[in-house]
């Protein structure tokens, strides 16, 4: 009897789906929309994910019907909660059976061939997790308002508030900070006004468990700076430069961690660690490795560690 394995990259906005032999050797890969569990109790993500399953099969010339021999490990966006994962794998999937992680466990288990390693997440937002001597060691993951101290999101925030204070006299600018202020409507009342509430709504009011509250621009938008920051860096922008190095000294502190845990080497992902790859080795050395694996993969490899051929 054939068996299968499937993993599921599940993202905010989109997922993606790989259906693989017992050997892991892929078969096909599908891809179908957000997949947070944090959005509308999950559902999206369910819908996502059985379409997506159907049309892996439909790709690699394989009967849906051989679902029933499949083994899938999902990593979710959203899933940081152990509440939110138990309750997805409890949904009526197709397959032998499924485990549900954190985004972050496909990581680092895609990074380090799911073998023990640390991974960083350094893209809109940013998490840590190491796996040493199989035990499991998270930080970060909490968000753009509480956590995500090395993102895109927090490093475009930083730089609107540099700019700012550059207009207002309080910090030096930079021709970076000038092309800022320009793509944000040219002063700091156009920067004010973009960084309202975009909800023609308004405030929403207060609630018995709530203050009133603005709604904010979403943290992509501000994640949306960091290309515009890049070209600025590459030049030596010295405002660029400086923001970097505060984003240097928040990954120090995740390195440190890692280390007291004893975690030999870490691995980064997301778009915004994949660039800055050169500044991690050079700060960094051996301690820092290119990813083995995309996380897709890392959800098929775990699928197999958790549901081994006998």
């Amino acid at each position: 009897m054939a068996r299968y394995y499937l993993g599921v990259d599940g993202g905010g906005t989109n997922c993606r789906i790989r259906l693989a032999s017992e050997n892991l050797e892929t078969l096909a890969d599908a891809a179908g929309g957000r997949s947070n569990l944090q959005i509308e109790g999950g559902e999206p993500a369910f819908r996502s994910i059985t379409d997506g399953t159907r049309e892996v099969f439909a790709k690699a010339g394989i009967d849906f019907s051989e679902t029933a021999n499949t083994f899938a490990c999902f990593g979710m966006a959203g899933g940081r909660l152990t509440s939110a994962r138990e309750a997805f794998a409890e949904r009526p999937w197709p397959f032998a059976e499924v485990k549900v992680y954190d985004d972050i466990d496909i990581a680092r288990a895609g990074a380090h061939g799911g073998a023990d390693g640390a991974v960083l997440i350094i893209g809109t937002g940013s998490a840590a997790l190491a796996q040493v001597d199989g035990q499991r060691h998270q930080a970060g993951g909490w968000g753009f308002h509480i956590g995500d101290q090395m993102s895109g999101a927090i490093l475009g925030r930083e730089l609107v508030r540099r700019t700012v204070e550059a207009n207002d006299g309080l910090a030096t600018g930079s021709a970076l900070t000038e092309a800022v202020n320009a793509k944000l409507g040219g002063s700091t009342d156009a920067i004010m006004d973009w960084s309202f509430p975009q909800d023609p709504r308004g405030p929403m009011p207060a609630t018995a468990d709530a203050p009133s509250t603005l709604l904010g621009r979403a943290p992509a938008e501000y994640g949306a700076l960091v290309p515009l920051f890049f070209d600025f860096y590459e030049q030596g922008d010295p405002v660029a430069q400086d923001l970097m190095e505060l984003q240097l000294r928040e990954i120090d502190t995740y390195v440190r961690w890692f280390k007291a845990r004893g975690a030999t080497r870490m691995a980064a992902v997301g778009g915004f660690g994949t660039r800055l790859y050169p500044l991690l080795i050079a700060r960094y050395g051996d301690y820092i490795v290119p990813p083995m694996h995309e996380p897709l993969h890392g959800a098929v490899i775990l699928a197999r560690q958790n549901f081994p051929v006998a």
